[in-house]
C-alpha cells in the first residue's frame, strides 16, 4: 500500500501516484467521491483525467447545501416573511432557487436575512437585540451538526429565549445506503468524506462493505490524498477483496470525535429527512429533543409552504444520486451558470454542476 508523505502537494509525487493506478487497473470501474470538497479538488487538478480512461469518478450527495430540498427552503422563505423574524444562514444558502423565491431575492423584498459563520453568530445576535426572534437556518452533516448543538444548550444555560434553529442537518450513512441500494446504482467504491469522518470516525462506513461489498476509503482533500485513496481503491477492485481504509490517519479516527457525537445526542434525535434527489429517507436527519424544544423554530413557529416545485428540466436530483453528470442537462451553461442558477448544484461551492462549469469535465 501506498504510505502517506509529508509532501502531499508534491507534483511528481502526484504524477507516480496515477501512473501507479493506470498500471493496475484493467476494467471498468466506477467510484464516487462522496463529498463536494473532493469533488472540486478533484476537477481543480485534473484529477478525473490523470487516473486512465477504466476509472469513472462519480460526485454523490456529499454538498450540504445541494442535498437541501426546495421544501425546505421554501419553508425559510416563508419563515423569513413573518413579522419580527430574522433569519440567518450560511453564504452558500443565500442564492439556493426554492419555488419561487432564494433567500437574496426575499432579502431584497424586506426579509431581514443575514450571512453568518455559525450558529453562535446568530446566538451572540439575539443577545443583543432581545426584542426581535432569530432563527439559524442548521444545514450540514456531522461536521457542523455538534456546534449547532453546542449554540442551543448554551442558549438554554443563559436563558436565550430569543434563539432558535430551523433544523436542516443531515446524517451521511443513511444517504449513502440510499445511493448504492437504487436500482439505478453503478458505483463499486467509495472515496468517503475526511471532514464528517472527523466526528463520525470509520465504524459507520463498515456496514457498507460488508452489505454491499465494495471498498471504502476515507481520504484527505490534497491531490496526493485523492490519488492515494483511489490507488487503494482500484487495488482492492482489482484483487475483488473489498476494504475500508482510512487514508486520512492524520485527522481520522476509528472512533472519531466522541465528545462532539456525545453533545449531537444529548440535544437531537434521528428524524425522517427530505433530500434533495432521494426522496425522504428515514432516520436520515435531526430533531430538536423536547428537552430542548423551546429553540426548535419548527415548533415555535406556524409555517405555511405552498406546493413546492423545482426548475424545469433541472436534473440537480440525478446528480447528487451518481445517476447523471452536469454534461446531461439540457440547462448546464446555458441557462444556468452561476451567474443565474437554476439548482443547488450551480450554487454551491462544492456543488458537481459549479466543478464543471469552473473547471470543465
Amino acid at each position: 500500500m501506498l504510505k502517506y508523505v509529508d509532501e502531499y502537494r508534491d507534483v511528481d509525487l502526484c504524477l507516480d501516484i496515477a501512473e501507479r493506478i493506470r498500471g493496475i487497473s484493467s476494467r471498468p470501474f466506477n467510484i464516487m467521491e462522496v463529498c463536494g470538497g473532493h469533488t472540486m479538488s478533484i476537477r481543480k487538478n485534473g484529477i478525473q483525467k490523470m487516473i486512465g480512461e477504466n476509472i469513472n469518478l462519480i460526485s454523490g450527495p456529499g454538498c450540504p447545501v445541494c442535498v437541501t430540498s426546495i421544501e425546505d427552503i421554501d419553508k425559510a422563505v416563508a419563515l423569513s416573511e413573518i413579522d419580527n423574524v430574522v433569519i440567518c444562514t450560511f453564504g452558500d444558502m443565500m442564492r439556493v432557487p426554492g419555488t419561487n423565491r432564494s433567500f437574496i431575492e426575499a432579502k431584497s423584498e424586506g426579509s431581514d436575512i443575514r450571512l453568518v459563520y455559525s450558529a453562535q453568530d446568530v446566538l451572540k445576535y439575539a443577545k443583543e437585540d432581545t426584542d426581535r426572534r432569530f432563527v439559524f437556518v442548521g444545514i450540514g452533516f456531522e461536521t457542523t451538526t455538534p456546534t449547532i448543538a453546542a449554540a442551543i444548550k448554551q442558549a438554554k444555560s443563559e436563558g436565550v429565549n430569543n434563539f432558535s434553529v430551523l433544523v436542516f442537518n443531515k446524517t451521511m450513512p443513511e444517504a449513502l445506503e440510499a445511493v448504492l441500494g437504487s436500482d439505478d446504482s453503478k458505483i463499486d467504491a467509495l472515496i468517503c468524506p475526511g471532514h464528517v469522518s472527523t466526528i463520525t470516525g470509520t465504524d459507520m462506513y463498515e456496514p457498507i462493505v460488508e452489505k454491499h461489498e465494495i471498498s471504502c476509503c476515507v481520504s484527505g482533500f490534497e491531490p496526493a490524498d485523492i490519488l492515494r485513496a483511489v490507488y487503494i481503491l482500484t487495488d482492492s477492485f482489482e484483487r475483488k477483496d473489498p476494504v475500508l481504509v482510512n487514508a486520512y490517519e492524520r485527522v481520522v479516527l476509528k472512533e472519531g470525535n466522541i465528545k462532539a457525537k456525545d453533545i449531537i445526542k444529548e440535544v437531537f434525535e434521528p428524524a425522517d429527512s427530505e433530500w434533495r434527489g432521494l426522496g425522504i429517507i428515514p432516520g436520515s436527519g435531526y430533531r430538536i429533543k423536547e428537552e430542548y424544544s423551546a429553540y426548535d423554530a419548527e415548533r415555535i413557529f406556524d409555517i405555511s409552504v405552498p406546493l413546492s416545485k423545482k426548475y424545469s428540466g433541472c436534473i440537480c436530483g440525478d446528480v447528487l444520486r451518481g445517476a447523471k453528470t452536469p454534461g446531461n442537462c439540457a440547462l448546464f451553461g446555458k441557462i444556468c451558470t452561476p451567474e443565474d442558477p437554476k439548482g443547488a448544484c450551480m450554487v454551491s461551492s462544492e456543488g458537481t454542476c459549479a466543478a464543471w462549469y469552473k473547471y470543465g469535465e
